[in-house]
């Protein structure tokens, strides 16, 4: 089923019941603000669910529509992206960042081409804000050109502080399969915000990647540590454990078989 009719209208079903009934009081920025802390929090289900509140109250709010985009990217939901994106350009058609958003779900469905124009337009029409240029470095990456990254570069250096940015670009990558890349920006993330568990969560994503498996168990301790409610962070510790399970038994067959 389309996510258009949650979208526009909310989802009564599951937790988000009892967020109505919790939550009866807030305005559009408050939810604006829950959606922007969900979406640093990972909780990406979450903050489309809030961004979609915000546009109850203020359908003009060019930023929830593209919050909504972004969202549906991260979801991995492609297809809706841009079906969603299109909808928002009706009212926005010179917003940059809507452009941007617009140029990466298309690079990732496919679309090289489109998103290289999207991308362009977003480019164009001044923007100049580090999601611009991430947007710019992911597209330029589903086309496999090195030019990706100067993006990363300039939206870092944008933002030098903002560990929102470090830890996006680190997504981007890891999305390419550039973990050792996406590695660096990770470990950057941590560098200015090392209380979120989230970080030390895609951390240990990237060290696994990467084979290194007991410093991805350290990260992923670090992250339970930080938040031991964490699902995601008990289910990769639990694939990491029969990683190394399973390294122990074939180390163990070697010796066993050794000339």
């Amino acid at each position: 089923m389309s996510r258009f009719v949650n979208l526009e209208f909310g989802d009564s079903h599951g937790d988000h019941a009892h967020d109505q009934q919790k939550e009866v009081v807030k305005d559009g920025s408050t939810y604006f603000r829950d959606a922007e802390a969900a979406f640093a929090d990972g909780q990406f289900e979450r903050a489309l669910r809030y961004y979609s509140k915000v546009l109850e109250f203020n359908p003009q709010n060019a930023g929830a529509w593209t919050g909504q985009v972004r969202m549906l990217i991260e979801l991995g939901e492609y297809r809706e992206a841009k079906l969603w994106a299109d909808k928002a350009l009706e009212k926005f058609p010179s917003e940059p960042e809507l452009l941007a958003a617009k140029a990466v779900a298309l690079g990732r469905s496919g679309d090289l081409q489109g998103a290289l124009a999207f991308s362009d337009a977003s480019i164009e029409e001044r923007g100049d804000t580090p999601y611009i240029w991430l947007a710019r470095g992911d597209v330029l990456l589903a086309r496999e050109e090195s030019r990706a990254d100067y993006c990363f570069d300039k939206a870092l250096l944008l933002a030098p502080q903002d560990w929102l940015v470090a830890w996006l670009a680190a997504r981007i990558r890891f999305y390419y399969e550039q973990f050792a890349l996406a590695l660096k920006l990770i470990q950057q993330a941590v560098e200015l915000n090392a209380g979120h568990f989230l970080l030390w969560l895609e951390l240990g994503r990237c060290q696994q990647a990467l084979g290194l498996v007991g410093p991805a168990g350290n990260s992923y301790t670090q992250a339970q540590q930080l938040n031991p409610q964490c699902a995601e962070t008990r289910a990769a510790m639990a694939t990491l454990a029969q990683v190394g399970g399973w390294r122990r038994l074939s180390g163990w067959w070697r010796q066993l078989f050794k000339p």
